[in-house]
């Protein structure tokens, strides 16, 4: 879309900058513009940045979360307890519950959750490899980590019904998350209590 009084070239980063969640067309102006005025060294980092992240990010074979190494950090860690394994929808929940230091088993991202009414059933979640790893590794319990929505709960409902007949002790987090919250914006300590205090499901 062209604005008035502003060239083209700019015009266009505004719009592509106000498709980021998040951002609209004033902050997408200001940060525009706040490129524009920048070094041109700052506008480079920031173009290579974007470029090798596309590039280079990927998703973990082991936990399916991303990284630009052939496995994550976590899962490649000798000082995580690979025996635990916290189910999280996305990337940014597992980062969040990070903050918090109350944990040191490893993950799996599952990608979303079930939602019949969105398109979204098991076969486009994560839910296959996380069975499939289960088989490679001595697993003594996974904790789901979903959200507590009604998506959420039916994720988790569904992948413990999954995992019981391995034997394997699943267990949810506790309920210091608000009902309806969402994983990413929970404050350090609320999400360290929800780990510590989890419960069998």
């Amino acid at each position: 879309m062209s604005r008035a009084g502003l060239p083209e070239p700019l015009s266009r980063l505004i719009d592509a900058l106000s498709k980021l969640p998040g951002i609209g067309e004033k902050s997408a102006t200001r940060l525009a513009f706040h490129i524009l005025r920048a070094r041109p060294e700052y506008a480079e980092d920031l173009r290579v940045a974007i470029s090798d992240t596309k590039l280079k990010v990927k998703l973990c074979p082991v936990c399916s979360s991303f990284t630009a190494e052939d496995v994550c950090n976590i899962c490649s860690s000798h000082d995580r307890d690979s025996s635990t394994i916290c189910v999280v929808e996305e990337p940014l929940d597992m980062l969040a519950i990070e903050r918090s230091r109350e944990y040191r088993g490893t993950y799996h991202v599952i990608h979303g959750v079930l939602s019949p009414i969105d398109g979204v059933g098991p076969d486009d979640l994560k839910i296959d490899d996380l069975l499939g790893r289960m088989k490679k590794q001595a697993v003594r319990e996974v904790i789901m980590a979903t959200n507590p929505s009604v998506e959420g709960e039916a994720t988790a409902l569904y992948i413990a019904k999954l995992i019981k007949p391995l034997g394997i002790e699943v267990t949810r987090i506790a309920y210091g998350v608000p009902v309806g919250g969402d994983i990413e914006y929970i404050d350090e300590l609320t999400l360290g209590k929800a780990i510590k205090n989890r419960k069998s499901m």
